[in-house]
């Protein structure tokens, strides 16, 4: 299953258009939210989802892969990876279902688009969702959206389900972090709101972004509050930022290299600022490394304002073959 993100005004229009020229039942594709389900089904699905819960929190990768779908049970090293990597988070965690959704994809079409609960005539409502799926293969599908919950995190675990006869199979499993630092999305908002005010359009920027994934547990969903945010951030996009596929030229030292990406990442309890850029090769790594640091270099002196919003950056060079060297420095190492 191929799960493609699309940006978040577009999910509004293309939802203000169903609703505007064509009937419910003219939909490609359906979707029901809890309280639309009967409660056998209701039932089904959430037992499901917390079953499967309980087994990554618990690290159990093999009885997860016993249960998943033939295509990702072949692969499942992913998973596997994903559960190592929020282990500590999800041991003493107590799992809370927020949500359940089913979707009806029998009818596959290449772009998927699953309009579930309530719209009105400004877009989405409180109760409502968007979810958007590229190449999904025919069949029922069941998205469950848990809180994991312990003494020193949240952990937002998604978990994607398929049907096969009576039973609900792993079909996806996607784990990201609520908080970074202690600190949540509306936190992040609140220093991208004051940001913006001062005039310091790129730390805005960046954020906002951290903002959106902190409030998203999915890249392939949308809802009232990811709209609104993406509404919001987008007073704040500069133009000299790397954006949907477009690069951007950094005089770095004597040369000129092209940007693919720009973007806030946490790296343990810091907030980083990640930037990929194109090169030619990165087998030399003496060079790459020399080429990493001018364009950190570079970087911070082009926008001086992310001193004060990050504690590093980490430069990564990525050849055409998608191989890529990175390197990290300290703010305060970077003169």
């Amino acid at each position: 299953m191929n799960l493609a993100s699309r940006c978040f005004s577009t999910a509004r229009w293309i939802a203000l258009s169903v609703l505007a020229f064509s009937p419910l039942s003219a939909r490609a594709q359906s979707c029901q939210t809890s309280s639309d389900l009967e409660e056998p089904a209701r039932a089904a699905i959430t037992a499901a989802g917390q079953r499967y819960f309980g087994m990554a929190a618990k690290g159990d990768a093999a009885s997860l892969r016993q249960n998943a779908i033939p295509s990702l049970a072949s692969d499942f090293s992913g998973i596997e990876t994903t559960i190592k990597d929020h282990q500590q988070d999800l041991a003493s965690a107590q799992g809370t279902v927020k949500s359940a959704f089913l979707l009806d994809g029998t009818t596959p079409v290449p772009h998927a688009e699953f309009f579930c609960g309530v719209f009105n005539k400004t877009g989405q409502t409180s109760n409502s969702a968007v979810f958007y799926l590229d190449n999904l293969p025919a069949g029922k599908y069941a998205v469950v959206l848990l809180d994991a919950t312990s003494a020193k995190s949240r952990t937002m675990v998604s978990l994607i389900l398929q049907q096969a006869a009576n039973d609900w199979k792993l079909s996806g499993l996607y784990i990201k972090a609520a908080q970074i630092a202690g600190h949540d999305s509306d936190w992040f908002l609140a220093r991208a709101r004051e940001y913006k005010t001062r005039g310091q359009a790129h730390n805005a920027h960046f954020f906002y972004t951290e903002a959106r994934s902190l409030i998203s547990p999915l890249y392939f969903m949308s809802t009232l509050t990811t709209d609104k945010l993406y509404d919001e951030s987008q007073g704040a996009q500069p133009a000299d930022i790397p954006a949907n596929g477009k690069t951007v030229d950094l005089l770095a030292g004597t040369a000129s290299c092209k940007l693919t990406a720009v973007f806030p990442e946490a790296v343990g309890n810091d907030l980083d600022l990640i930037v990929k850029y194109q090169a030619a090769d990165v087998s030399n790594t003496n060079l790459a490394y020399q080429n990493n640091i001018a364009v950190m270099k570079a970087l911070v002196t082009k926008y001086p304002e992310v001193r004060d919003a990050f504690a590093g950056v980490v430069a990564r060079a990525v050849d055409p073959s998608g191989r890529d060297y990175g390197t990290m420095l300290a703010m305060k190492d970077i003169k």
